[in-house]
């Protein structure tokens, strides 16, 4: 499954040296002047997760293979985005097809790195780029809503259903508040993301902060959370220099370096991690002597549909599912174990995949 988090920002903040980091590839130009990324580069990265290790280490895997989430580095937009300013339409084009945004604000004083605004201002950076998004966002609904009342006056149900959550949109919009603000219901939401809109997509702030400041974040870096806590976003400080710093270094020396700078993981870990949950996706597994793999599926999945992820052949054919949680399957020693506990379940077609689930699928040929 296919989740995209776009990496977004005013130009040089640091979002290409971050993407460089996180992908520990040099495919995206990191250089201080605006628009050095023209296309956006997308890198998928491993998510980290402890339990695979431990469950490979159960089962005496030969291989570990780790469930990845994809980052797409979006070039800096700038004031006028909306209305083509910079490469603004280009840009807002690639946003849209993201599942999330995670926003790099800049959270570090440096004379020798241009600031596009001539200052350091969190709150003003973020909402420099919120307002492109939803003057973008408001310019779409407005072209857009006169169809679809003329749709829904001659009894479409689909185009009455798009036009009151478009009418819901508008009413945040011309408050000036993000359509992500809109009250949809779950059973809404399909059609809702069928809008398209840019400020309906969840989002992640990444501070990025001095070095000094890396473990415990900035007095900018605060100013980001204060405002993610208001919106009910979330934020992450990361030392975007650090990490790249850290994505040069070979594996077996990356500890020893965080250790030595106060460091307990790469924030690039929390970064991830943040995206995964942002999204609400969970990791199931599958286990066994060849390899122990994650898989990504959406919180609230049921069985098939888990299984569809593996082999569209799986759901299609899905018959039930072997499943042990993650804490059952390592408290007994792997699936023996569980199975003599009385821990060894066999879920049917309803059945919500837990975060954690080590699963195994029945499925008719």
């Amino acid at each position: 499954m296919g989740f995209k988090c776009g990496i977004v920002g005013l130009p040089n903040v640091g979002k290409s040296t971050l993407f460089n980091a996180l992908t520990q590839t040099a495919a995206a130009q990191a250089a201080n002047y605006p628009f050095c990324t023209i296309e956006p580069n997308v890198g998928d990265v491993a998510v980290p997760d402890p339990r695979l290790a431990t469950l490979a280490k159960i089962a005496a895997s030969k291989e570990i293979i780790p469930t990845r989430l994809s980052f797409v580095d979006i070039a800096g937009l700038v004031r006028g985005a909306s209305k083509g300013e910079g490469l603004g339409n280009q840009f807002l084009a690639n946003i849209r097809e993201c599942d999330a945004i995670a926003h790099v604000v800049r959270c570090f004083d440096d004379g020798d790195v241009t600031h596009v605004e001539g200052r350091v201002d969190p709150s003003s950076d973020i909402a420099t780029i919120e307002t492109e998004l939803m003057l973008a966002d408001l310019e779409s609904l407005e072209r857009r809503v006169a169809q679809m009342e003329k749709k829904a006056k001659g009894g479409d149900k689909e185009a009455k259903e798009l036009l009151g959550l478009a009418e819901r949109s508008l009413s945040e919009l011309r408050e000036g508040r993000p359509a992500r603000l809109a009250e949809v219901g779950r059973d809404e939401r399909k059609a809702f993301e069928s809008l398209g809109l840019l400020s309906s997509k969840p989002v992640l702030y990444v501070c990025n902060v001095d070095e000094a400041s890396a473990d415990r974040g900035n007095a900018y870096s605060n100013t980001v959370r204060d405002q993610a806590a208001k919106e009910g976003a979330a934020a992450v400080v990361v030392s975007a220099k650090i990490e790249s710093e850290i994505a040069m270094l070979p594996e077996s020396e990356q500890e020893a370096y965080l250790e030595a700078i106060g460091l307990t993981e790469p924030g690039l870990s929390r970064v991830i991690r943040a995206g995964y949950a942002l999204l609400h996706l969970v990791t199931f597994f599958t286990v066994g002597p060849k390899e122990a793999r994650a898989w990504t599926i959406e919180q609230g999945t049921r069985a098939p549909q888990a299984a569809g992820v593996i082999h569209t052949d799986f759901e299609k054919g899905f018959i039930r599912a072997e499943t042990i949680a993650y804490d059952d399957y390592v408290g007994n020693g792997g699936e023996a174990g569980a199975r003599e506990a009385g821990k060894f379940r066999l879920e049917g077609k309803d059945y919500g995949v837990a975060d954690g689930d080590i699963m195994h699928f029945r499925f008719a040929n």
